[in-house]
């Protein structure tokens, strides 16, 4: 590689998605440096089951993270339930820090670069993109729900204008030390928040809470007798995360030779769970189209397409009058509800 650049492709974030990047990187036969301020395994607040596109993305990238079987999904609401299980092959729930440390160590083998900075400013020109002293031909921005580098390209879409009609919405997480009740990710409708439950491991179950500011676990788990009679006297692991605001938008996904990929590139909710497919997606489509800023921009519209329009119609949904009803209408629509997670897992 010639001396004027230190990589082809400077990946901002070592969280999955990023690493996933760089993997693709390196697959492609391009360096790759990882610029990441934390060490060790990075963990977030999130439901961490993935779909079935997303086992799939990982085994072509060489990656076979331990975890608990998924079967499917399932909405309950009250007494009433409604599960849809995949169609062709199952998911898998994965604690995001076993899911780090296998993506790490493919990254690691395949020679995979890393640099423990933080990015508070860059540059760009023809011929490549300076940043945390490092210059790269490209620059993929994989940082996050709240990206420096999306702000740092003006990319970023103003918040006030966001909030405009629209309820801002976090998440919390919590893991529980006891052997999972369902081999489906159940997703628990409460009055204002969502519960999603996902056994990661023989032994550990995740619970994560989506729902308006001022969430409270403890709270919305009252509320729900019967999640909270299964997760009685079960002992709490590890502290509560949180996340948000959830919505994020942007202009476009690309400027000059930066691209967004993930959580970066614009965000809606997670309330469909299939945040990291459509990640993954995005890497793959990011280093096909280096060169092609207009290439990426179509590849990311397909690759979110139906994640932006089922999504946005279900937060729609679940921040009107008709939220009682969405279980309801699942339940006596199950081919509709089926289709709807088919078309989401894929």
């Amino acid at each position: 590689m010639p001396g004027d650049v230190d990589a082809d492709v400077l990946v901002v974030g070592g969280g999955p998605v990023g690493l996933a990047a760089a993997i693709e990187a390196r697959l492609a036969g391009l360096s790759a440096v990882v610029l990441e301020p934390r060490t060790g395994p990075v963990d977030k607040a999130c439901g961490e089951g993935l779909m079935p596109g997303a086992l799939a993305a990982l085994t072509r990238l060489g990656v076979d993270p331990a975890g608990h079987r998924l079967d499917g999904i399932a909405y309950v609401g009250g007494r009433r339930r409604v599960e849809h299980r995949f169609a062709r092959s199952p998911g898998r729930g994965v604690r995001r820090t076993v899911l780090h440390d296998a993506l790490s160590s493919r990254a690691d083998e395949l020679g995979v670069e890393r640099v423990s900075a933080r990015l508070t400013d860059l540059h760009q020109d023809a011929g490549g993109v300076d940043a945390a002293g490092l210059r790269a031909r490209h620059l993929l921005a994989c940082d996050g729900l709240h990206s420096t580098t999306r702000r740092l390209t003006g990319l970023e879409r103003s918040a006030a204008r966001d909030r405009r009609g629209r309820r801002r919405r976090f998440g919390l997480r919590r893991h529980y030390r006891l052997a999972p009740w369902s081999g489906f990710v159940e997703v628990h409708w409460g009055p204002q928040a969502e519960v999603y439950v996902t056994p990661v491991g023989e032994r550990l179950v995740g619970v994560a809470v989506l729902g308006p500011a001022g969430l409270d676990i403890d709270r919305v788990l009252a509320g729900m007798p019967a999640l909270a009679e299964r997760l009685a006297g079960a002992d709490p692991t590890g502290p509560v995360r949180g996340a948000g605001p959830l919505h994020q938008r942007t202009s476009a996904r690309t400027a000059g030779r930066v691209l967004l990929v993930g959580d970066a590139s614009g965000y809606v909710d997670a309330l469909t769970g299939e945040g990291l497919r459509v990640g993954f997606a995005q890497a793959t489509a990011a280093i096909a189209h280096l060169d092609d800023p207009a290439g990426y921009e179509r590849a990311w519209a397909r690759a979110t397409r139906d994640y932006r329009a089922l999504t946005t119609g279900l937060v729609a949904a679940a921040t009107s009058p008709v939220r009682p009803a969405v279980v309801p209408i699942a339940a006596a629509a199950p081919r509709l509800f089926g289709a709807v997670v088919e078309r989401l897992a894929r």
